[in-house]
């Protein structure tokens, strides 16, 4: 029998992770709320399909979140550019 011992290897400490700060979320103001129902049924009328509505539907509620005093018309716009 041999007194062979195998290296011993250090395996590196892990890096600390460093997590993002997440955003802190807004909410819709009961105005806003009530003119996107009213908008995203305009929209329905006219025909957008479900998929559309949905895209559209988060795409509205990200500008209104951004900016609390923005109206849905104007947010719309925005978007249609």
């Amino acid at each position: 029998m041999s007194d062979y011992q195998e290296p011993v290897t250090e395996t590196p400490a892990p890096s600390p992770v460093v997590e993002k700060k997440k955003r802190e979320g807004k909410k819709l103001t009961d105005k806003q709320k009530t003119e996107l129902n009213k908008h995203m049924d305009k929209m329905k009328k006219g025909g957008m399909s479900l998929t559309e509505q949905r895209s559209h539907r988060m795409k509205m509620m990200g500008q209104l979140k951004k900016d609390e005093k923005m109206t849905v018309t104007k947010a719309h716009k925005n978007l249609m550019k």
